[in-house]
C-alpha cells in the first residue's frame, strides 16, 4: 500500500506538471494561475485522502505536516533580502527524509504556493509549487533506499534543487517568453542564464543541509516515535 500511494503521488506529479505546460500554452489568459494552484494542491492531496481509507489520520499528524510547511514559509521569509539563499527546499527535503515521498510533495507543493503570499503570486506560482514538491517526492523516495547523513543530504539537496527545481522553475520562463514560438535555442537560451541563479540556490540548500539537516532530522524522528504518528505506514 505503501508502494501504491507514493506511485500515485509521482503520477499526480507528472500530472500537475502537464497540466501547467497545457495551460500555460493554451489557456493562459482565460484560466488564472490561483485555479491551477488550487488544483495542484488537490493533486498533491489526493494520496493523502486515499490513505483515510486505511488508516485513521490523527490531529498530531496533520498538525506535524502543517509546523513542518510552516517552518519551510518562515524559513524562506527570513531570507527574504538574500536572492537564491533559501532554505525552503532544505526544509523540504528533511520533512520528506522524515515523513516519507507522500507528505514530502504536500509540504513542497504547500510551503511553496504559502510563502509566495509574501515574496508574490504570479504564472510562476504553480511552476514552484509542482518544482518543490517534486523536490519532497524525489528525496523521500532516494532517502528510502540510502543513509540520510551530512554527505549524501547535502549531495542530494544540490543536485535536486539546482537539477530537478531549476528545470521546472526555468520552464516556466520558457513558456511566459516565447509561447507557441518555443525551439531549440530558446530553451538553451534561458537555461543557460537561469543556470548560476539554480546553482546557488542548489549550493545554499547543500549548505542548509550540511549544518542543520542531521540535527532536524533526529528531533522530528524523536516526534514522530514518541507519538506514533505514521505508525506502520512510516515510508522510511
Amino acid at each position: 500500500m505503501k508502494k501504491n500511494r507514493t506511485a500515485l503521488s509521482v503520477v499526480c506529479a507528472v500530472f500537475a506538471l502537464m497540466l501547467l505546460v497545457i495551460k500555460e500554452l493554451f489557456f493562459s489568459d482565460s484560466v488564472n494561475f490561483y485555479v491551477t494552484s488550487i488544483a495542484i494542491l488537490l493533486l498533491s492531496l489526493l494520496p493523502f485522502f486515499i490513505s483515510f481509507e486505511h488508516k485513521k489520520i490523527s490531529a498530531r499528524e496533520i498538525t506535524l505536516t502543517a509546523t513542518l510547511i510552516a517552518l519551510a514559509v518562515v524559513g524562506r521569509a527570513a531570507f527574504y533580502l538574500i536572492p537564491q539563499v533559501k532554505p525552503i527546499a532544505a526544509a523540504v527535503i528533511v520533512s520528506s527524509v522524515c515523513l516519507g515521498a507522500q507528505r514530502g510533495f504536500i509540504i513542497g507543493a504547500f510551503s511553496a504556493f504559502v510563502s509566495n503570499f509574501i515574496f508574490g503570486q504570479g504564472f510562476w506560482t504553480p511552476f514552484q509549487m509542482v518544482a518543490l514538491g517534486a523536490v519532497g517526492l524525489v528525496s523521500g523516495i532516494i532517502f528510502k533506499y540510502i543513509e540520510a547523513n551530512r554527505i549524501t543530504l547535502s549531495l542530494v539537496g544540490f543536485i535536486l534543487a539546482f537539477a530537478l527545481y531549476g528545470i521546472i522553475v526555468d520552464f516556466s520562463t520558457v513558456i511566459s517568453t516565447y509561447g507557441n514560438n518555443i525551439d531549440l535555442n530558446a530553451i538553451i537560451s534561458v537555461y543557460a542564464s537561469g543556470a548560476p541563479f539554480s546553482a546557488a540556490f542548489g549550493l545554499s540548500t547543500a549548505v542548509f543541509l550540511f549544518i542543520f539537516g542531521e540535527g532536524f532530522i533526529k528531533k522530528i524522528n524523536r516526534v514522530n516515535i514518541k507519538y506514533n504518528l505514521l505508525g506502520d505506514e512510516n515510508e522510511n
